[in-house]
């Protein structure tokens, strides 16, 4: 588990418990769930569509073992179920702003029924950014929620009429799969709801999440040219681990993220050219564009980097920094060369 957030998770159930430290604790429950909710918003906004049907991991035990799509759908349904129908006892967000007509889902219920076979076919269904809108509007209503509570509501507990209720709404679908859900829901009191529904359930999908597109990122570069546009080396960046490289459609390089329609000017630049990479244009040292603004921090490194390559190629370019790394990690290794891009050619030449 991601330690900052369980870290958080302990502190927040601590506080919550005792009636002095009640609404301390939903704040830091808020804090969480506005980090753990910062993640869903990078994978929704940085990720292609195509990302969200995909089973990297395939089938079996595990919440990695599931579609993107599928780990929004089922956290966001499940909490807005709860919320709206348990605790607070009003609509739930899916019916009340039609997001069952938007989203295109088949369903309705949690999708814990969906077999292996059929997730990929049930997420290609689903329109991702309404998807994601469902998601935030569902985070913002329950934390509103969560925000009215009082240390006395906590012990409120749930009857027959309730697991009536659910039912009722054909929202969990009667599949064994997903049947157990009523009961156990209703087994809770609401203080074991939001140790749930509302935080623990979302660490453990979205960090689910996290695998799934790291494994999609890690079999996009295969076979990829490891060296960016702009010089970087992909082998050796920080951002390896979830960027697919901007030689493929799982680019999430911080130009690329902030760029119109997702493509690095320097990547965008290179293609009206027909250049493979800066290192094959004339005019690299007093170019200014993305990477190379002046403003960011890796400019001078990522100039003479690209410099490398003009003169001595990609091959040794790779072998210098395999080298370099043995000493020093990658912010380092930026630092050291970014001081000035005529010294960091220096530095790369005699390594």
């Amino acid at each position: 588990m991601n330690k900052d957030w369980s870290d958080k998770n302990k502190e927040m159930q601590k506080l919550i418990s005792k009636e002095a430290t009640f609404k301390k604790g939903i704040e830091v429950l808020i804090e969480l769930r506005k980090d753990i909710f910062a993640q869903i918003t990078h994978i929704a906004k940085d990720y292609p569509e195509e990302a969200f049907s995909q089973m990297p991991f395939g089938g079996g035990d595990g919440n990695h073992n599931a579609t993107l799509a599928f780990s929004i759908w089922h956290t966001f349904r499940i909490e807005d179920i709860v919320a709206h129908e348990m605790i607070a006892g009003d609509s739930q967000i899916f019916f009340k702003e039609d997001f069952s007509k938007s989203i295109h889902s088949p369903i309705i219920t949690t999708a814990n029924e969906i077999p292996d076979d059929k997730m990929e076919e049930f997420s290609k269904k689903l329109d991702i950014k309404e998807l994601y809108r469902y998601a935030e509007a569902v985070m913002e209503s329950s934390n509103q929620m969560l925000m009215k509570l009082e240390y006395s509501d906590l012990k409120r507990k749930f009857g027959d009429d309730m697991v009536l209720k659910l039912k009722k709404t054909k929202c969990i679908s009667e599949d064994e799969k997903s049947a157990w859900l009523i009961d156990y829901w209703c087994s809770k009191d609401v203080l074991g709801l939001i140790l749930m529904p509302f935080s623990r359930h979302w660490i453990m999908h979205v960090e689910a999440m996290q695998r799934i597109k790291n494994k999609l990122c890690l079999i996009a570069r295969k076979g990829i040219d490891p060296v960016a546009y702009c010089g970087l080396s992909c082998n050796h960046c920080f951002l390896s681990e979830w960027c697919g490289s901007c030689r493929s459609i799982y680019n999430t390089c911080s130009f690329a993220t902030v760029s119109p329609d997702r493509i690095c000017p320097n990547v965008k630049c290179c293609g009206e050219k027909g250049f493979d990479g800066c290192y094959e244009c004339d005019e690299i040292e007093s170019c200014v564009k993305g990477f190379y603004v002046p403003s960011n921090d890796g400019a001078n490194a990522a100039k003479a980097q690209s410099l490398y390559i003009k003169k001595y190629g990609k091959k040794e370019f790779l072998k210098v920094h395999d080298r370099l790394h043995k000493k020093y990690d990658f912010s380092k290794t930026q630092e050291v060369l970014g001081q000035d891009y005529k010294e960091g050619l220096k530095i790369l030449e005699e390594t």
